[in-house]
């Protein structure tokens, strides 16, 4: 591999490591945005919740940046680069509809989506990079 190929590898998993602190951070300050979230939007015919759906991408994403934090690399690469490309964050129904129908309305909530399907997207770069 070229040095600016390894160069931009390090500054994308630099940007994964920033990511998954700011995550944190921003998750922690949608409290008050989640706990009106379980009243106004209970489970809908759906098997998870809206709050549900966003804590298994969490969950999911979290997890691999995680690992590529630690390690600069992940098991099953192939197979997790499937996931990433498959994984939608819009078209989970209850996330999708949720984002694109409350205007003005849970910023902070959506913007912590937002962040999530950046690191979706972050992540399927390193990986397909390596």
């Amino acid at each position: 591999m070229t040095e600016a190929v390894l160069d931009q590898q390090e500054v994308t998993k630099r940007n994964i490591s920033q990511l998954l602190s700011q995550l944190t951070n921003t998750y922690q300050n949608t409290r008050s945005e989640r706990k009106e979230i379980v009243i106004q939007f209970p489970p809908d015919n759906e098997e998870f919740s809206l709050l549900e759906e966003i804590e298994l991408l969490t969950v999911n994403l979290r997890g691999y940046a995680s690992q590529i934090a630690a390690t600069g690399q992940i098991i099953n690469k192939e197979q997790v680069i499937s996931q990433l490309q498959a994984m939608r964050v819009f078209s989970v129904s209850p996330i999708g509809q949720f984002y694109f129908s409350n205007n003005g309305n849970y910023e902070q909530i959506k913007n912590y989506i937002r962040m999530l399907d950046y690191l979706r997207l972050l992540l399927l770069e390193y990986l397909q990079s390596l």
